[in-house]
């Protein structure tokens, strides 16, 4: 367990090389979904995996958390445990914390692996009239009877969230909602490391031209897309994301 400020995160490690590789999941993943790429690696590198705050088996933290906050975590395990020049694999909320750590926290890495990551916020008009439509609803609850007004808010919260914010405690709630606002991809911008995109064109949570997107802004940067794959391309595709892998870290 590693511990900074008082926000505790498990990570367990693998291999004993001097080439180390550390691995940011997803919001909501674990380490576990990485065995694959981690049983490909282990014997070449040392790899690095973790457990954000809540997850897997890291605690909930005790205060509402920022991206900035989980970048600060994070840039601190690096350091503490004197990670240098990593490899670095991340996925979804994993890229928002790589991008912060490259650009602002001025990070060398040797490589970077991208799997269908967050942080491109961008005008949605769908979302935009479902938002303004469930905060009018909310108003209009209150003038139900007192009786029915929780029971009416809790069908309109299960209606209008998303399952991610569902599933999550009252203490994460506002740590979500803080991390999904950021767009970052002023920092994804200045990144010049090395860089490898992986992208489902089936990805629903972060679509396709996202990662167009970050092919065109990264300018050291490839994009291999793969086809019927969903925001979980690595786990859709093993053998496939294996021999890539195999392949780009000679």
């Amino acid at each position: 367990m590693y511990n900074y400020k008082n926000i505790s995160i498990y990570y367990e490690t693998y291999g004993n090389s001097n080439k180390s590789i550390l691995i940011l999941p997803g919001w909501g993943n674990t380490r576990e979904t990485f065995n694959n790429i981690i049983n490909l690696l282990k014997d070449k590198y040392k790899i690095y995996i973790i457990d954000y705050p809540f997850f897997g088996s890291s605690p909930i933290p005790n205060k509402e958390l920022t991206i900035y906050d989980y970048t600060l975590l994070i840039y601190n395990f690096i350091k503490d445990n004197k990670i240098n020049n990593p490899i670095i694999i991340a996925h979804s909320f994993g890229g928002r914390i790589s991008s912060i750590l490259i650009s602002k926290y001025k990070l060398k890495v040797s490589k970077l692996i991208l799997f269908d990551v967050a942080g491109i916020k961008r005008f949605n008009i769908k979302l935009f009239f479902k938002t303004k439509l469930y905060k009018l609803l909310k108003k209009l609850v209150f003038l139900l009877p007192k009786c029915i007004q929780e029971k009416a808010k809790n069908k309109l919260l299960l209606k209008f969230s998303s399952n991610d914010y569902l599933n999550i405690p009252l203490i994460m709630k506002k740590t979500f909602q803080n991390i999904i606002k950021e767009d970052l991809r002023k920092y994804y911008r200045q990144i010049s490391s090395e860089t490898l995109i992986i992208w489902g064109d089936k990805d629903l949570d972060t679509p396709l031209k996202d990662a167009l997107y970050l092919n065109k802004i990264i300018k050291n940067s490839a994009l291999i897309i793969y086809k019927n794959s969903t925001h979980f391309s690595y786990l859709d595709y093993p053998y496939l994301t294996n021999k890539i892998l195999e392949k780009y870290l000679k």
